[in-house]
């Protein structure tokens, strides 16, 4: 069984699906939650779920020590759930194409360094898209430039704000990215 690890910066409910799809399968398991925020709210949803979890600094990220701890709690495949840090080096090197993340919109637009949230939605809505979703893709170097593996779309309607697209934008991602991510880690294309 392969062993997950979510990094994850805020409340947690892409990591809460992740763990509780996973607990029902024997393809892998989440073991660990690495937050880099005290307050995350992912904390506790980990701490319900019966999964460890640790707060490490950006320091930490930087100086190896989430490296280490990776190694320490035998992960195999690394989940970006909201994690606003840029992933270092070191661990894109140690887990090539063994990272990945999910973005609120369809890349390549809208993404980059500070697109996250209701910025990236403001976006869409600003640039009049007729159409946004998600896109799951490897973690390289670059924020939001890696390879995709998957993507969906919802229709951008007229009346849309930035919360009602992201509601609709939220239930693709609840409905597709644990699965995307069992179908990455057996080396599958997801079909739908």
């Amino acid at each position: 069984m392969k062993k997950i690890a979510i990094l994850a910066s805020g409340e947690g409910t892409n990591a809460e699906r992740i763990i509780r799809y996973f607990l029902e399968k024997r393809t892998a398991e989440v073991a660990l939650v690495i937050v880099n925020k005290a307050q995350a709210g992912v904390l506790k949803r980990a701490e319900r779920l019966s999964v460890p979890s640790l707060i490490l600094t950006a320091q930490e990220f930087a100086d190896g020590k989430v490296l280490e701890t990776l190694h320490q709690y035998h992960i195999d495949f690394i989940v970006l759930a909201g994690f606003l840090l840029k992933v270092p080096d070191t661990i894109l090197h140690d887990y090539p194409n063994k990272i990945v993340n999910i973005h609120p919109a369809l890349l390549p637009k809208f993404g980059g360094k500070g697109m996250y949230g209701s910025r990236v939605h403001q976006a869409v809505i600003a640039s009049h898209e007729k159409k946004s979703g998600i896109t799951i893709h490897y973690i390289n170097e670059q924020y939001d430039e890696g390879n995709t593996i998957f993507q969906a779309t919802c229709p951008v309607l007229p009346t849309d704000t930035p919360d009602t697209l992201a509601t609709r934008v939220h239930q693709l991602e609840y409905e597709y990215f644990p699965r995307v991510i069992e179908a990455t880690i057996l080396g599958k294309n997801l079909s739908i």
